[in-house]
């Protein structure tokens, strides 16, 4: 199974393909708006982040 993010910024479904081993604090960046995240929880499939840098 795949392991969704929304980005709470641009709310578009982000890629984690890029990232094989997910886990809390691990930062990421949406795709789409280019907002740099950190992961803070991970329910089931779903991972949970906060905003870190605005983006570009």
């Amino acid at each position: 199974m795949k392991k969704t993010c929304i980005c709470p910024e641009c709310k578009n479904q982000i890629d984690l393909s890029r990232y094989p081993d997910i886990k809390e604090g691990l930062v990421i960046e949406c795709n789409f708006c280019g907002i740099t995240l950190e992961v803070t929880d991970i329910v089931g499939e779903n991972i949970v982040t906060e905003i870190v840098d605005e983006g570009k």
